[in-house]
């Protein structure tokens, strides 16, 4: 199956450095200099400058721009995809099928983790499509389908935004072993052994239950847990999603 990436941004490319291990890539976008250099990175690729009338008449499009590029690269688009698989923030699948034709349509949310499939994908669109868009994104990492967009829009929020909250977390880590005296390298190190053995904890068990096995009554780990909740640590992370997720809703609108 060949599939046919039209973006290079960084969702792009992270998409393309992991789909290529199991499908033909093509990349289409409008920088050709742009283009090449990701070629040079990923040389699997097939790389095309977007033509002024790109025709996509058959083809399994990835469509990776930005949202407010929808319009002004849609209609450089001629004919009709077999299948449209966007993963634009908060773009209704109404507006998409205004905008570019397809037979099927298929809204996604990966994240930058795709390029060591390791991607948390959400899915929703046309039933008959489900199982070709969750082979798919199964290829990247792990992959849900969920029924409505409203719930594929606060996925988002979580997964699709979420490695970014996460980053947050982890530099704030390595920054405060720094602090206390430990050299940066090994801050990041020790940050990194963290969250990948954290990672493989929640698979097995509730985050609730993993805190109360580490802390201990009046040990170390509850009196650094003490000072998070002080600093409204828990509240600001659930605000972060809600904005998040308001913001879907807001780029749905326009």
């Amino acid at each position: 199956m060949k599939l046919t990436i039209i973006g290079n941004g960084v969702m792009a490319q992270s998409l393309a450095m992991g789909l290529v291990k199991n499908y033909e890539v093509e990349m289409i976008g409008r920088d050709i200099n742009k283009l090449k250099a990701i070629k040079e990175k990923i040389p699997q690729i097939e790389i095309k400058q977007l033509d002024d009338k790109e025709d996509i008449n058959g083809k399994n499009i990835l469509f990776c721009v930005k949202p407010f590029a929808l319009e002004s690269v849609s209609v450089r688009l001629i004919g009709t995809a077999n299948i449209l698989i966007s993963i634009l923030a908060g773009t209704r699948l109404d507006f998409l099928r205004k905008q570019v034709k397809a037979k099927n349509y298929v809204r996604a949310m990966p994240n930058i983790a795709a390029s060591v499939l390791q991607s948390m994908t959400t899915i929703t669109g046309d039933l008959e499509t489900k199982e070709i868009a969750m082979k798919l994104f199964s290829t990247i990492g792990q992959c849900v389908w969920v029924h409505t967009e409203y719930q594929l829009d606060i996925a988002t929020a979580v997964a699709g935004s979420g490695p970014a909250f996460l980053s947050l977390v982890a530099e704030s880590l390595a920054d405060g072993a720094v602090k206390a005296g430990l050299d940066r390298h090994l801050s990041t190190q020790l940050v990194q052994g963290l969250f990948s053995g954290t990672s493989a904890l929640l698979r097995h068990s509730h985050p609730s239950f993993i805190k109360d096995s580490v802390m201990s009554p009046g040990g170390t780990t509850a009196a650094g847990y003490a000072t998070l909740e002080e600093c409204g640590v828990r509240n600001a992370m659930i605000k972060a999603v809600d904005e998040a997720y308001k913001k879907a809703c807001e780029l749905a609108k326009k």
